[in-house]
């Protein structure tokens, strides 16, 4: 299982320094089987330029079917958590051991070349790093994969909690606005984490009113609390095409609103996706200009 894990990386980031692409690990949401998931992977790497790693759990349940196939669903995330856990710790681990010998490699080439000017050898090392490794790392959860997320973020002892993604991108986030900053700090990440929101969201309505008491305002479906300091809040409610849309980073929401599809290629990219938008501090909270 080790050096299948460590070839698997091996092969994925050769793949990505070979076609000069950055990387996506994508976790789905409820009511989603492994040919739903495999259509969207594809889409996404069609659609943004990136290679995408799909994360896939038992999430076949029938979101709109019924209360039992949502809450169905909603275990089989909390029994996926650990599986989640595990992968992004392997991912971190296997990063580290793929890089690690072109890095002392490196180091060395620098303190070779400016023995006696450690500000020099340092620009050096990094402009060398930069050209071996030119790839970004970054995931996107959507739906109840945010979920699944939060419910990571609750253990103390989580193997997923380093600093391994450059972006992390929640889209329409099915977990509970109420207190989701005391976990949304725990996330690390290299440059920004996206949470976004659209009122109009029809999956995450039909989401609110499951009877029982986990189902509070979701996270992506409304525009107030949103006060988790790190986290860059981004409003798509009312946006060209966007509608009711659960998915609004594919379909006519990306086919025809270039503020969408623009948004969603430099997240998913580890680029700052926020240059583009206007900035609302009454409720510190992004919307794309076209809103």
């Amino acid at each position: 299982s080790y050096y299948r894990d460590l070839e698997v990386a091996h092969r994925v980031v050769t793949r990505a320094n070979k076609e000069k692409r950055n990387i996506l690990i994508f976790v789905h949401g409820y009511n989603n089987d492994v040919k739903d998931v495999v259509e969207r992977v594809d889409k996404l790497e069609k659609h943004y330029g990136v290679i995408v790693v799909p994360f896939s759990w038992p999430a076949n349940g029938g979101g709109f079917k019924g209360l039992a196939d949502y809450k169905d669903d909603k275990n089989d995330a909390k029994a996926s958590v650990v599986a989640l856990d595990r992968l992004v710790g392997l991912i971190g681990r296997n990063l580290h051991i793929v890089t690690q010998k072109n890095l002392k490699k490196f180091r060395a080439q620098a303190q070779e070349k400016h023995p006696n000017d450690a500000e020099k050898a340092h620009t050096l090392y990094t402009r060398l790093v930069e050209k071996d490794c030119p790839f970004t790392l970054n995931l996107m959860l959507h739906s109840m994969g945010n979920y699944l997320f939060k419910q990571m973020f609750k253990s103390s002892i989580s193997l997923g909690s380093g600093l391994v993604f450059d972006n992390v991108i929640m889209v329409a986030a099915d977990a509970n606005n109420l207190d989701h900053a005391t976990w949304l700090e725990r996330v690390r990440f290299k440059r920004r984490l996206y949470v976004t929101i659209n009122e109009n969201d029809q999956a995450l309505a039909a989401s609110r009113i499951k009877s029982g008491q986990d189902q509070l305002a979701r996270l992506g479906h409304v525009l107030y609390g949103l006060n988790a300091a790190r986290a860059h809040y981004v409003n798509f409610t009312d946006s060209a095409w966007v509608g009711n849309s659960h998915a609004y980073f594919e379909g006519n929401p990306r086919a025809k609103n270039d503020h969408v599809h623009n948004f969603f290629k430099a997240a998913v990219n580890g680029e700052r996706a926020d240059k583009w938008l206007r900035y609302k501090a009454d409720i510190n909270c992004y919307e794309l200009k076209n809103s």
